[in-house]
């Protein structure tokens, strides 16, 4: 069933991908395993899947053991919030880590990764939709901490996540890409040839609104109970 969920949902990156004007290899698709056990996952990653996320730093380190990469090489994703006394921990898991918003959460990032000799791929997660039960950093702080990330040699900042805002209204949630995807072009270019802050990625888009993400220009979808319970299409 995942094997064939995965395809429904590969067809339907394809499709959109085609919409919009753009090569289905400009995106990456991201299984997310908040909800899901190892076998599951296993599952997924035998029928292609190169990409995993968790929420969390601890459901990680009992379920990602037990993955097995069957050869390929795995990418693995943090998209959940990142407490500071969790950094450590989170630099042993995760290739990316998808929700860095704050200056403190950057400096024991390019501390922690200093001292086991890592340089640390991040994404800049923004509060774009400006939800006070979200996390991310405000709009008009991104300019400033990116600024702060060119003196982080141990961290490579690849891009800029966000979450739409929880509303049925796909007009309103096409608005909230299509500024971060602004946002993304400009800030790109102010930091064109930087070698730390190289800004290649755009993570938005879960399973109920990944295909209004692509065609606003996503380069990550976040996809969980689309494939892992294809009875679900709305959350992560």
């Amino acid at each position: 069933m995942i094997r064939a969920s995965l395809d429904a949902v590969r067809a339907r990156v394809n499709a959109a991908c085609l919409r919009a004007g753009r090569s289905p290899h400009a995106v990456t698709l991201i299984g997310v395993t908040k909800y899901s056990d190892a076998t599951a996952v296993n599952e997924a990653v035998a029928a292609g899947l190169l990409n995993i996320a968790e929420n969390r730093v601890q459901a990680a380190q009992e379920k990602f053991p037990q993955i097995k990469a069957q050869g390929v090489s795995l990418v693995r994703h943090l998209i959940g919030h990142l407490q500071t006394n969790k950094v450590r921990d989170a630099l042993l898991l995760f290739d990316v880590i998808q929700s860095v918003d704050s200056p403190k959460l950057v400096d024991e990032i390019e501390k922690r990764a200093a001292a086991i000799g890592k340089v640390q791929d991040i994404l800049v997660q923004v509060d774009i939709a400006r939800e006070e039960q979200k996390f991310g950093l405000a709009e008009e702080d991104i300019d400033a901490l990116l600024a702060r990330l060119e003196n982080c040699p141990h961290i490579r900042t690849r891009g800029l996540m966000a979450m739409a805002p929880l509303t049925e209204d796909r007009e309103i949630i096409r608005g909230v890409f299509r500024r971060l995807r602004e946002n993304f072009i400009r800030v790109a270019a102010r930091h064109a040839g930087s070698q730390r802050v190289v800004l290649e990625h755009l993570s938005m888009g879960m399973s109920g609104d990944y295909e209004i993400a692509i065609e606003e220009g996503s380069t990550m979808v976040r996809i969980g109970s689309a494939i892992f319970n294809s009875g679900q299409t709305g959350g992560l």
